[in-house]
């Protein structure tokens, strides 16, 4: 062959695979993978996820973070996270991978007392792919790991094994996909699917339903109705397969949408029906939905609820009579013939595993005295004794027949006879109850004589209150009476596993799953898991930003508005609030109570903070009438803290010295009469503070400064004199200063390195802007505008004392706020012509925003830069002030305000 001839070919060969290699890239691998094309049919369970920081925090709102934190399965989990996040460099980097992924998680039986799960994860660009081998390699690395490969039916299959346990995991890369679990089999039985690609997914008939796309969905699930069974067998007893089969036959598969809020996790959507003829479907399909109205008659010690609304010739199988029988079976349908479109059968809570839990049949009677009529005489045609037992107003007969209510109702309703009963029936209200059990019967209607029944019940009243009103099956659960029948009914090697985990179990004690027909063939259907509000608060699920959440407080919050407080590990600040029975609450910035301190007497002023009061954290400070308190933002009191000042101090007023310099944190409080108290951090008082008293009222709250090492008190007053005392109660030189006309602010201060450079601006009420150092020299005076007698001036600075402005309210309902520079930024007019407050913010990039708020009619008004109303009405606000921070990154101001009961945070965009 030439030397020319070579050339070409390895140049078109080089050309075909250059072609082949682009063609693979631009229309093989850029092609989207439907990735629930990957899961097989067998799965019990998918749920799919994207917004995993926003899932992660709505765990932790509803608490479901800390119970899932005991689970043995949970901590392996995180651990490996934490090994992950180790090896690839920065904190949470397996949550960043995941970010906002379509994700699946399919639950799968791999043998008769196990399951596996599988998971299906898109990797999006070549950063990812380069992160995903890094981790795989660094394993690779560490001794104590092993990853080894093999090829499956022509795909590489990576297995990462732990030496010390034997366990790892299985993956494969399938165009992008990463297919993952445990079980090797699981990962092998995806490989052979994507050999039939055709193939219709395990959600072909929801291939138009993505719940994800609607606000504040957190997952997705799609159920396999026929595989339940299965799956419960793992953890049951294998006699109690029939029983889960039978409820099971109603539906075929169904996609339900997952929301999580503070006390409930709540699933719905739409089932497709099961359509094989001995279905319950097919027996319940022309029985119109209905209202669970038995709430009377159900005990409080009720553990399982399974509710049907269906005719009894709707539930009955036909079955052949003999003549022996005839003439019961002619009396037992006469008696059917009179119940009404609403059973349910009961079973009741057990003191112990070890005894036989009761069962109860309860059907409405259409007529109670033609079902009293006809049971009557199928007694005395059974030759059954017409004696009876009182308990409470109810009387309780012996059964006519054994096995009455599954011959009344069908085999749904069997409750199953055990050696030594004796049935039993009785009438209460409009119900029919039986039982193969009088003594289980007799201790029912012992509860119902007590009246200790659903209905007396305002936690099971408010839960039925939540559950779909028409439903045509109910299953109703009370995880604290189930404990034992659950303890009865699984296998012996699950049971360690349900004690283990009993405080996740019991954390929501009211389950409800309800199927409702829907106009459009398939089922509504719903699963709660709720437990009765507990705490101070209920909280509304946050928004998808995580920034806008609202809470609920049960007593109701004072006036004096949320305050602020820097929270570890979280960009977003804490929140501090007082309710009305003179609790104070810490709200994290998860939306939650992490904390409260019953106080027993309400606040002077809003909490501030002291910085430094805990090494390089802040203390919360704050007093109530005669005491003062210091707090970690662990709820800890400082040492010494509280101070107790004497039962006649009534305080109005409190300010706060940071320790410097060798220096201590100074304390100084001012009650409504005008005397001052001094203290340090160890609650000691210099001998001149104990108290001083002043001659005239306070214009405002005196102020702790610090100044070239000395400690100074600024004090203004009404009648327009400044004074200002040093640590031994000594008023400095140039003291006091009269501003020529009364006072109702405190001062803006501009600290210099000595007393002559350090400058207080304040306004009198005169509308004059006066300036003075603390040599006691004033060093301006100009008129900011006019004044009247009703008018009053402010100086209000902002919140890092950097800039301030001048509030003027003439009384009358009209605002004016000036700036340093005496002009004129804004002017409104006000419903009412109470006082007003004004608050300023200054954050980075020159953003400034002021806050108007007035509490008669409880409105904020917030303006922007540009003084410009934001959203051009104002915001609803019942406290005289209001937080706000603003995240640079991502371009959102957090509004932290309180409304009536509620604390509301609302992400607001503004110039």
């Amino acid at each position: 062959m030439s030397q020319r001839l070579l050339v070409l070919l390895s140049g078109l060969l080089l050309v075909s695979a250059l072609a082949s290699y682009v063609y693979y890239r631009r229309a093989v691998a850029s092609t989207p993978v439907d990735v629930w094309a990957l899961v097989p049919d067998d799965a019990v369970l998918v749920s799919a996820t994207r917004d995993h920081r926003t899932l992660v925090r709505h765990l932790k709102e509803t608490q479901l973070w800390d119970n899932l934190a005991t689970l043995s399965y949970f901590q392996q989990i995180e651990e490996h996270v934490a090994l992950l996040d180790s090896l690839g460099g920065k904190r949470n980097s397996v949550l960043g991978f995941l970010g906002s992924k379509t994700v699946l998680s399919s639950v799968h039986v791999t043998g008769q007392r196990s399951f596996d799960l599988l998971f299906v994860v898109p990797v999006n660009s070549v950063r990812e792919h380069r992160q995903v081998r890094t981790l795989v390699e660094g394993l690779g690395r560490d001794a104590r790991f092993e990853v080894s490969q093999r090829t499956y039916e022509g795909v590489q299959l990576t297995r990462v094994r732990q030496r010390s346990t034997g366990e790892g995991i299985t993956y494969f890369n399938y165009r992008n996909t990463l297919v993952i679990s445990a079980n090797a089999e699981l990962v092998e039985s995806v490989v052979r699917r994507t050999e039939h690609a055709d193939q219709p997914t395990v959600a072909a008939d929801f291939v138009d339903t993505d719940f994800l796309k609607i606000k504040g969905v957190d997952a997705t699930v799609l159920v396999n109705y026929r595989q339940l069974p299965p799956f419960l067998e793992v953890f049951f007893r294998p006699e109690l397969r029939s029983e889960f089969e039978a409820v099971a036959s109603l539906c075929d598969k169904g996609m339900l949408q997952m929301k999580l809020t503070s006390n409930r996790v709540l699933f719905n959507g739409f089932s497709n029906p099961e359509r094989a003829a001995s279905s319950l479907h097919q027996q319940l399909r022309t029985q119109p939905a209905g209202r669970l109205r038995m709430a009377d008659v159900l005990s409080s010690r009720t553990a399982v609820l399974l509710h049907v609304a269906a005719a009894p010739q709707a539930l009955r199988a036909a079955r052949p009579r003999t003549p022996a029988d005839t003439l019961a079976s002619a009396l037992i349908d006469s008696t059917a013939a009179t119940l009404d479109v609403e059973a349910a059968l009961c079973y009741l809570a057990i003191p112990s595993a070890r005894v036989l839990p009761g069962r109860l049949v309860l059907v409405r009677s259409r007529d109670v005295a033609r079902t009293t009529q006809w049971l009557g005489l199928l007694r005395r045609r059974t030759n059954t004794s017409p004696g009876f037992e009182r308990v409470g107003p109810y009387q309780l007969h012996q059964a006519p027949v054994p096995q009455l209510a599954q011959r009344l109702l069908g085999q749904l309703f069997a409750t199953g006879a055990t050696a030594g009963s004796t049935p039993a029936t009785a009438l209460v209200g409009d119900y029919l109850v039986l039982s193969e059990d009088a003594a289980a019967l007799r201790a029912y209607l012992a509860d119902v004589a007590a009246e200790q029944v659903w209905s007396r019940s305002p936690s099971q009243v408010a839960f039925l209150q939540e559950n779909t009103p028409l439903a045509r099956l109910s299953l109703l659960l009370d995880t604290r009476n189930t404990w034992n029948l659950l303890l009865r009914a699984l296998v012996e090697e699950r049971r360690a596993g349900l004690l283990r985990n009993e405080t996740l179990f019991k954390r929501f004690p009211q389950v409800a799953l309800q199927f409702a027909p829907a106009d459009n063939g398939q089922y509504y259907t719903q699963l709660v898991l709720r437990h009765p509000p507990v705490g101070p608060a209920v909280a509304t699920p946050q928004s998808r930003d995580g920034s806008s959440s609202s809470l609920s407080f049960a007593a109701g919050l004072t006036g004096l508005g949320p305050v602020l407080m820097p929270a570890v590990g979280s960009r977003s600040p804490a929140t501090v609030v007082q309710d009305r029975n003179g609790a104070l609450h810490y709200v994290t910035p998860d939306n939650t109570v992490a904390w409260s301190d019953s106080l027993g007497a309400p606040l002077v002023t809003p909490p501030g903070l002291l910085a430094g009061a805990f090494g390089q954290r802040p203390g919360l400070l704050f007093a109530t009438p005669n005491r003062l308190h210091l707090l970690d933002e662990r709820g800890q009191k400082a040492p010494y803290f509280p101070l107790n000042l004497p039962d006649t101090v009534q305080l109005g007023s409190l300010s706060s010295l940071p320790a410097a310099e060798g220096q201590p944190a100074y304390l100084l409080a001012a009650d409504r009469y005008s005397s001052l108290f001094l203290f340090n951090a160890s609650g000691n008082a210099p001998a001149a503070w104990q108290p001083k008293r002043l001659d005239f009222a306070l214009a405002a709250a005196p102020q702790l400064l610090r100044v070239g090492g000395r400690t100074v008190v600024l004090a203004p007053l009404e009648n327009g004199y400044i004074f200002a005392y040093d640590l031994q109660g000594n008023t400095l030189p140039g003291f006091p200063i009269s501003l020529g006309a009364r006072l109702h602010t405190g001062g803006f201060v501009e600290t210099g390195p000595t007393l002559r450079r350090t400058r207080v601006t304040v306004v009198n009420q005169h509308g004059e802007l006066i300036s003075f150092s603390l040599s006691g020299e004033i060093t301006q005076r100009r008129r900011l505008t006019t004044w009247s007698r009703t008018s009053t001036f402010q100086v209000v600075p902002d919140q890092n004392k950097a800039r301030f402005v001048v509030l003027r309210d003439d009384g009358q309902g009209r605002v004016a706020v000036f700036d340093a520079a005496g002009r004129r930024l804004l002017e409104q007019r006000f419903v009412t012509s109470a006082p007003k407050s004004c608050q300023v913010f200054s954050f980075a990039a020159g953003r400034q925003v002021l806050v108007l708020s007035e509490t008669g009619p409880g409105k904020a008004y917030i303006y922007d830069s540009r003084y410009q109303l934001v959203g051009g009405q104002p915001f609803d606000s019942n406290a005289a002030n209001v937080g706000l921070t603003y995240d640079a990154d991502a371009g959102l101001y957090q509004l932290y305000r309180i409304v009536g009961t509620e604390l509301r945070r609302t992400a607001l965009r503004m110039n």
